[in-house]
């Protein structure tokens, strides 16, 4: 029954949204700006390709940029920064983890930072990249602390844009639910839900015609039976940011670090199970910033006051002209 009405709820966007192509859970009608490459590799005793675009500049400066995307993210929503990046002589490598848009999704896997930062790694090494600067945005910024954590003498700079994990949402009282409760909730997504979220947080209640295109990457993931799959691994990694902040362990991160942050982020994993006073206490990043760059050892905060969670898609000329600045500094 959950599969038939699935597999309705698609016929009906698609008539709806005639615009929108059916991708499934692996993206498989959505284009990426460059050419998708695969790498194999064996985690969990599972034999997994991780989908990457890997692009060389006309003039090289040397020097190679990892993209980390995050958790309602692909690869392919880093495409205008990348251009930006090659244009500047930068390699750019941006990978799709493993449970998310093109890559391996497996029936069981037991999700953590510290394993996909070890699956990028293994990436990383396979085509030769060494010294990068990696580069993270919401989950992926999480996960790029981690990577600089867990392979600290391996990069030459880090770069957060709005990252989650900045504040330990257990310790302020947000309560942990189970694996399946969160695979329910998912199973309950929409189109509009997705577009409501991103406008309130990604773009600070603004919202432009071409945002509609990474609201259908999402919800086109989530179309027919293959849904139940993406609802599954959303839950999983869900869990996994939850219970995997990386807050305690800023002050460990020794690599030169460019923080910058659109202020009406309010991202707060959880924060639909709280409310009053406490949810009111979280996703605060005008102070996350602060906290966060004050704990980095060597690090440089750059603050958009009126942009939200995604400042790359919001602002990118203002948002690229400050990550050049700041690349130039690493």
């Amino acid at each position: 029954m959950r599969t038939l009405v699935r597999s309705l709820v698609a016929a009906v966007s698609a008539l709806v949204l005639p615009g929108l192509a059916l991708a499934g859970p692996m993206l498989e009608n959505f284009d990426y700006p460059w050419v998708v490459k695969r790498h194999a590799l064996v985690s969990q005793q599972k034999a997994l390709e991780m989908a990457y675009m890997d692009v060389t500049p006309e003039s090289p400066n040397g020097r190679t940029v990892v993209l980390l995307h995050g958790k309602n993210f692909c690869g392919a929503t880093w495409g205008e920064t990348m251009q930006v990046l090659l244009d500047e002589g930068y390699r750019v490598v941006a990978p799709d983890q493993i449970g998310f848009c093109k890559s391996s999704k497996p029936d069981s896997y037991q999700y953590g930072l510290h394993t996909l930062a070890a699956n990028t790694h293994d990436l990383l090494t396979a085509i030769g990249v060494e010294d990068p600067i990696i580069m993270g945005h919401s989950m992926g910024g999480m996960l790029a602390m981690r990577y600089a954590v867990q392979y600290e003498d391996e990069l030459s700079g880090l770069v957060l844009v709005n990252p989650i994990g900045l504040e330990d949402w257990r310790a302020k009282g947000v309560p942990v639910v189970t694996v399946d409760a969160l695979y329910e909730s998912q199973l309950q997504t929409t189109r509009d839900g997705i577009k409501a979220y991103q406008q309130n947080t990604y773009y600070a209640g603004e919202w432009r015609p071409d945002y509609n295109k990474w609201v259908d990457m999402l919800w086109s993931m989530y179309q027919g039976e293959g849904g139940e799959i993406t609802a599954w691994h959303q839950a999983l990694t869900a869990d996994m940011v939850f219970n995997q902040p990386v807050v305690h362990e800023l002050g460990r991160i020794k690599a030169p670090t460019l923080i910058l942050i659109g202020e009406l982020d309010n991202t707060a994993i959880g924060k639909g199970r709280v409310s009053g006073e406490v949810r009111e206490s979280l996703g605060k990043y005008d102070i996350l910033a602060e906290e966060t760059a004050s704990a980095i050892i060597d690090s440089k905060l750059v603050t958009f006051p009126d942009l939200g969670h995604s400042p790359h898609i919001q602002e990118p000329e203002r948002f690229h002209d400050e990550l050049l600045k700041g690349l130039s500094g690493l």
